[in-house]
């Protein structure tokens, strides 16, 4: 008896002392800036290759599945251990606690320290520009005229190609925009599990920290697949930031040869660009501006926007997006769920930068 209780003393204290220094280790990555650096260039990548090759051996969403049966865990437990097993409260919600700090721990070190790397203009040295409304116009005239010239319809998507060709512009521009390459040469989207719930409040894909799995919703629509693939590949490839996600999944979309791909890399950012511009236009102007883009687009918009309206809840989709808004406000993005719009800025900043590049590569010549 007595040496099963120091042998329970024992593993009680290891485990609380591997828990201590994890969680440590965490909140000092967390608040400085070297360390966070290290952790997105040197951990991250190891931990992502080997908890998504474990993953990827299952065809449904392990992490999807850990999460609901965390949750019902964290509930059910103190009930059964209280009636059942006969525990002290205190023990039990000592327990529960826990539990809570290894998930945290967890959360963290398989992917979410990659919230304290440094941002994509710190990596990259591009400079960010404040754009003004002429500089906007400039980029929108250029985009309209992108957009209605990779104009395609899609009815269908082959899902291989699009797996081939998002992992191959990765590889192509990992080192000129500070990205990683793909840890697998197939990276495996999985199908959320719980998909009509998931389309109740508008998300159309999601990283899954804990396995390093990327999840797509059941109910995409072709149009959306590629860019969507490529959004959540990006996170996977460590990107937190939601602007940069959707930065890096609309230059690799629209690099592509594959016309559907490119058409849904423009059209992916069309949301982002009309809310910019009718922020920052005179009302005529940004009538101007809807009366250049092909029918055929503004009628794929309404289509998609109708078809993921009939299958919101507004009840559900608020408190989601209130929680996910103090989420990323939580994970060192200012902006919150205003982040995805901050993609625009991106763009313009690159565009103006590789303008500058090619222009002094000229000079050189």
């Amino acid at each position: 008896m007595k040496r099963s209780i120091t042998i329970y003393g024992k593993t009680f204290i290891i485990r609380h002392l591997i828990l201590a220094v994890l969680f440590l280790f965490v909140c000092l990555v967390q608040v400085i800036p070297q360390w966070g650096m290290f952790y997105s260039q040197n951990i991250y990548p190891r931990i992502a290759s080997v908890l998504s090759s474990f993953s990827d051996l299952f065809p449904f969403a392990v992490g999807d599945l850990f999460i609901a049966l965390s949750l019902i865990g964290i509930i059910v437990y103190p009930i059964y251990a209280h009636r059942i097993l006969k525990k002290k409260w205190k023990n039990i919600w000592l327990n529960d606690l826990e539990y809570i700090i290894w998930i945290y721990v967890w959360f963290y070190m398989a992917w979410g320290l990659n919230y304290s790397r440094p941002n994509f203009f710190q990596r990259t040295g591009i400079v960010y520009v404040s754009y003004t409304p002429s500089d906007f116009q400039d980029f929108v005239n250029d985009y309209i005229e992108k957009l209605n010239s990779a104009y395609t319809e899609t009815n269908a998507v082959g899902k291989g190609l699009v797996q081939h060709e998002v992992v191959n512009q990765y590889n192509l521009m990992a080192d000129s925009l500070a990205i990683h390459r793909p840890f697998h040469s197939s990276p495996r989207a999985k199908t959320m599990l719980f998909t009509p719930f998931i389309s109740m409040v508008g998300v159309t894909g999601s990283m899954g920290p804990f396995f390093c799995e990327f999840t797509l919703n059941g109910d995409l629509l072709p149009l959306q697949y590629p860019a969507t693939y490529a959004h959540e590949l990006a996170h996977r490839l460590g990107i937190s930031s939601e602007a940069e996600a959707n930065f890096y999944a609309y230059q690799v979309c629209t690099r592509s040869q594959e016309k559907s791909i490119r058409f849904s890399g423009y059209f992916s950012i069309l949301g982002h660009v009309l809310s910019n511009a009718y922020r920052l236009m005179p009302e005529e102007d940004y009538k101007k501006l809807l009366n250049r883009i092909r029918p055929e687009i503004i009628e794929a918009a309404r289509k998609e926007q109708q078809y993921w309206n009939e299958k919101y809840s507004p009840i559900v989709g608020k408190v989601q997006d209130w929680i996910y808004d103090l989420y990323l406000k939580g994970n060192k993005i200012k902006s919150g769920r205003k982040n995805y719009s901050e993609v625009i800025g991106l763009i313009i900043s690159y565009d103006k930068w590789k303008d500058k590049f090619n222009n002094n590569s000229n000079i050189l010549k």
